[in-house]
């Protein structure tokens, strides 16, 4: 299958490319500005004859804005972005590979705040609290009506995910940074934290792709899917989690920097529609933990 990937550079991309390639698939891989493969999602024409030239069977749209804190700072970029660039792709689709399968990857977050206790499943309302979420809600619907015209889009709303190469702002590989660091003697033995009170639904980047290559072959068009464990863990647990596993001891320390102007307490989803199509967490949040911390120490 010829494959292309928008945001190939980025933490999810460069494992989705790995194991397209690994199996046997021809990939295109669209990096940023700057990286190899680059392609600007938000020209038009650049994204255009990118498809044109490679006439891909399937498309993966991973490229966006993808930090909620940084999205509160840079809201209309977040915008131009995600649903600017959505917008392009789709259309560059219909015009030049319309028989071609696109997943478009959205987020748990678009379901802002929910009753601790119940997941989310596809069909809960979306509430999104950020410009990152409003602007992934934003493109999904661009899928939906794209869909609706005859594409073949598959949606997926992914909640956290953990693993080697996340971009060290993200929260758990801030975390591994700074305990690696306290392991190897730095002082004072602190960690800087945000609200550690927030439940959160983990999955292993690797488990994230299976999820993406099953739908890829088995998703329904128009159809959307969560990606996720359907357990929550607390921002607390998971950095006790990484103590344990990094041998350490360190006084935990709120960094009023480190807040969101907006927080979710409780964001977990409901696995069950992806798991009838044959997906299967096969990694712990422990063993997630451990590859970050591991990636840390090297």
């Amino acid at each position: 299958m010829k494959v292309l990937v928008t945001g190939a550079d980025g933490f999810v991309g460069r494992h989705l490319v790995r194991a397209l390639r690994a199996r046997g698939d021809i990939v295109e891989a669209c990096g940023g500005p700057g990286n190899p493969g680059a392609v600007e999602i938000t020209d038009p024409p650049a994204v255009l004859r990118r498809i044109q030239r490679f006439a891909p069977e399937g498309i993966v749209h991973l490229a966006g804005v993808s930090s909620v804190a940084w999205s509160h700072q840079h809201p209309d970029e977040t915008h131009q972005v995600n649903v600017g660039g959505t917008a392009n792709v789709l259309g560059a689709v219909a015009s030049a590979a319309p028989k071609a399968r696109v997943l478009l990857v959205g987020s748990g977050e678009e379901y802002g705040r929910l009753e601790e206790g119940t997941p989310a499943a596809e069909t809960t309302p979306l509430k999104p609290l950020s410009p990152y979420a409003e602007s992934k809600a934003q493109a999904e619907a661009l899928g939906r009506a794209a869909s609706a015209d005859g594409l073949s889009v598959v949606l997926m709303r992914p909640f956290n995910h953990l693993g080697r190469g996340q971009a060290p702002q993200f929260v758990m590989p801030s975390f591994a940074r700074q305990l690696v660091a306290i392991s190897r003697g730095a002082s004072p033995a602190v960690v800087q934290v945000g609200d550690l009170s927030p439940k959160r639904d983990f999955s292993h980047v690797e488990d994230v792709i299976a999820a993406y290559l099953l739908l890829l072959e088995r998703g329904i068009t128009g159809e959307v899917y969560n990606v996720c464990s359907g357990a929550g863990l607390s921002i607390r647990e998971a950095l006790d989690m990484m103590q344990e596993l990094a041998g350490t001891d360190a006084e935990i320390r709120v960094d009023p920097a480190r807040l969101r102007p907006t927080e979710i307490p409780w964001l977990v989803g409901d696995p069950r529609k992806l798991e009838r199509l044959g997906w299967t967490r096969r990694r712990t949040v422990r063993d997630s933990l451990r590859d970050v911390l591991e990636e840390a120490r090297a």
